[in-house]
């Protein structure tokens, strides 16, 4: 007689793992505020509305119930001021930092993300999303998402 196929145990995870479930975000470990960004952010897309139920639903665990995002208007495909389905609102500004989308939370956590376009390749995201969620990392935007693999940790 053969096993029972056995079930997977679904790992849970830590306070601090950085990365999330999709593989897409990637997150400093909660400490002190270091460096530009927070952790860093790689869509499948340029549309905004659609990308970003996933990411918020991941960051959730750690700002809590998101109240806004605020981005980089020529980063991104034309996008409403709500979220749809939500009470998130979206506020699109040139001035901000076209590599960066700030998320804050309903309690005032907030949190920068490097925000790596979506038509990067795969080592040259995979080494960007690393050095961003590296604990004590102070690359600049520009510096983060220039750095090939192996290199931003410099």
């Amino acid at each position: 007689m053969s096993p029972a196929p056995s079930t997977p145990t679904p790992t849970v995870a830590g306070p601090a793992d950085d990365v999330t479930p999709s593989g897409r975000l990637r997150l400093k470990p909660v400490a002190p505020v270091s460096g530009h960004v927070d952790g860093g952010w790689w869509p499948h897309s340029r549309d905004l509305p659609a990308e970003l139920p996933t990411m918020l639903t991941e960051l959730g665990l750690r700002v809590g119930p998101v109240a806004r995002v605020s981005y980089h208007l020529g980063g991104w495909d034309r996008a409403p001021r709500r979220l749809p389905s939500s009470r998130v609102r979206l506020e699109g500004f040139r001035t901000t930092d076209p590599h960066t989308l700030t998320v804050v939370g309903a309690t005032g956590a907030r949190i920068v993300l490097l925000v790596v376009p979506p038509e990067t390749s795969g080592p040259a995201a995979e080494a960007a999303l690393d050095a961003a969620s590296e604990a004590g990392d102070r690359h600049a935007t520009a510096e983060l998402l220039a750095a090939g693999p192996g290199t931003a940790s410099s």
